[in-house]
C-alpha cells in the first residue's frame, strides 16, 4: 500500500469518530443522560456512597481509567473520591472465575461490597456480557444505582440499568472512544461540581 492510501485510511478512521461524536452532540437525549449520571453520582459522593466499574476486554481497561479519575484527580488536586474498578484484584478475579464461573466475576464481589446508594457503572459495547448483566441483578438487589455505557442497541442492558447512556454506533473501536469522551466529561462535571470549581 502506498503512504497516499495509509494517509487516506488513517483520515477515514479518524473522520468515523468524529461522525460518532457528531452524533452524540447532536442528541439531546443522550446529553440529557449525561448530565443526569452527572447529578447522580455527585450526590452519591456527597451523601458518602461510591462509586465502582465494571467491564472486560477494553472495556476493562475504560473503566479502570475512569475509576482513577476520581480516586486519583482530574483536573484538580483535590481529596480521593470512593471510585475502583471491581476487577483490578487478580486474586478474586482468578479465584472466582475458576470456582464458580466468569459470569459472576463482578456481581458476587457486588454482593460483598456494594451498599445502597452507591453507584455502579457498567461499559459494554455490546450489552450482553453475562457478568455485567449479572452485575446489573446484582447491583439492582443491592438498590444500587445503576449506569450503562453501550453501543446503539443497549442488549440485555435494556430495562436492567436505572440509566443506559447509548453511544449511536455499532462499531467498538469507535464506541469505547465515545465511551472515554462520556466518562471524561462525567469526571470533570462531577470534579467541578463536588469541588466547586
Amino acid at each position: 500500500m502506498t503512504e497516499e492510501h495509509n494517509n487516506l485510511r488513517i483520515k477515514q478512521l479518524i473522520n468515523a469518530s468524529i461522525d460518532v461524536k457528531t452524533r452524540i452532540l447532536n442528541d439531546e437525549a443522550i446529553i440529557d443522560m449525561i448530565q443526569k449520571s452527572t447529578i447522580l453520582i455527585t450526590e452519591a459522593f456527597r451523601s458518602g456512597h461510591k462509586v465502582l466499574f465494571c467491564g472486560n476486554g477494553g472495556s476493562a481497561a475504560d473503566a479502570q481509567h475512569l475509576a482513577a479519575e476520581f480516586s486519583g484527580r482530574f483536573y484538580k488536586d483535590r481529596r480521593a473520591l470512593p471510585a475502583e474498578a471491581l476487577h483490578t484484584n487478580t486474586s478474586y478475579l482468578t479465584a472466582v472465575a475458576n470456582d464458580y464461573s466468569y459470569d459472576v466475576i463482578y456481581s458476587r464481589l457486588i454482593e460483598g461490597i456494594g451498599q445502597p446508594g452507591d453507584v455502579l457503572f457498567l461499559l459494554s459495547t455490546s450489552g450482553n456480557s453475562q457478568n455485567i448483566v449479572n452485575a446489573a441483578l446484582a447491583a439492582r438487589d443491592r438498590q444500587m444505582i445503576s449506569i450503562g455505557l453501550t453501543g446503539s442497541k443497549g442488549g440485555k442492558l435494556n430495562g436492567l440499568c436505572d440509566h443506559l447512556i447509548h453511544v449511536p454506533s455499532d462499531d467498538t473501536p469507535r464506541i469505547q472512544e465515545a465511551h472515554i469522551l462520556i466518562g471524561h466529561i462525567i469526571c470533570q462535571m462531577v470534579e467541578s461540581a463536588y469541588f466547586g470549581y
